[in-house]
Parts: structure tokens; sequence; C-alpha cells
């Protein structure tokens, strides 16, 4: 992911310099002032994945499966969930909703990680990496 900020350039120009870098991979122009929080979601952001990633793999291994088949079916899990929202037409919760039945598992779950702390960590953890 690539960050671009301008100032003065003509829309044209903006969009001609966009074009240039998703050759490369995915590009989006922002106030300057949102380069910083790009790093951290982008750069920052790839590590806290993975470590989400892993621990996700540990619960496959406390329930079975070998740490190899954990971290291929994570992997292919965590493919799957951000294919659902590559095109941008569809929000991450809306998505939640259509695997989640009512007093089923996948609610259980989740609400036993934010009991934890789920989402605050990850949002904490996001505003600690901003530069000072």
């Amino acid at each position: 992911m690539t960050f671009l900020s301008s100032t003065g350039a003509t829309k044209e120009q903006d969009e001609a310099l966009l074009a240039v870098f998703k050759e490369l991979g995915d590009a989006m122009l922002v106030e300057e002032r949102l380069m910083n929080a790009g790093l951290v979601l982008a750069s920052c952001g790839i590590a806290y994945a993975l470590r989400y990633i892993r621990a996700n793999t540990q619960g496959g291994v406390l329930m079975g499966f070998t740490p190899a088949d954990a971290q291929r079916i994570v992997a292919q899990t965590m493919k799957g969930a951000a294919s659902l929202l590559s095109n941008g037409s569809s929000h991450p919760e809306s998505e939640i909703d259509k695997v989640t039945t009512p007093a089923g598992l996948t609610i259980r779950g989740l609400n036993a990680m934010e009991r934890n702390g789920f989402t605050t960590s990850i949002i904490e953890g996001l505003m600690a990496s901003m530069p000072k």
C-alpha cells in the first residue's frame, strides 16, 4: 500500500500519479495529516495481523491440529476474509453477521474475545504506534 499526498496538483495530475504507483500495488491519495496513520495501518498492521494469525494458529494446535495444518487453515481463512472486503463494497460487520448465527459458536467466540479486550487492544496498539 502506497500513500501519496499532493499540494497544488490538478485532479488529472493526481490521477496520473496514482496510476503509476498502482502499477506496483494499491495506492491511495490522502491528506498529508494522514500519512503517519497510513504508515501505521499498513506497515505496523502487517505485524498485528501476523500476531493474530499466530494466536489463531496456537488455538488450532490446542484444538488438535499440527502447527503446520493450523497455520494453513488460518492463512486460507485470512485470505478469504480479506477477499470479502477487497472490492470495498462491504463492511466487516455485515460479513460477520453472515456467519454469526443466533446462540451459535461464532457469537460466543466473538463475545469472549471482546470481554478480553480484543478491539480495545488493537486500537490501543495502533495509537501507541503513531509517531509522536
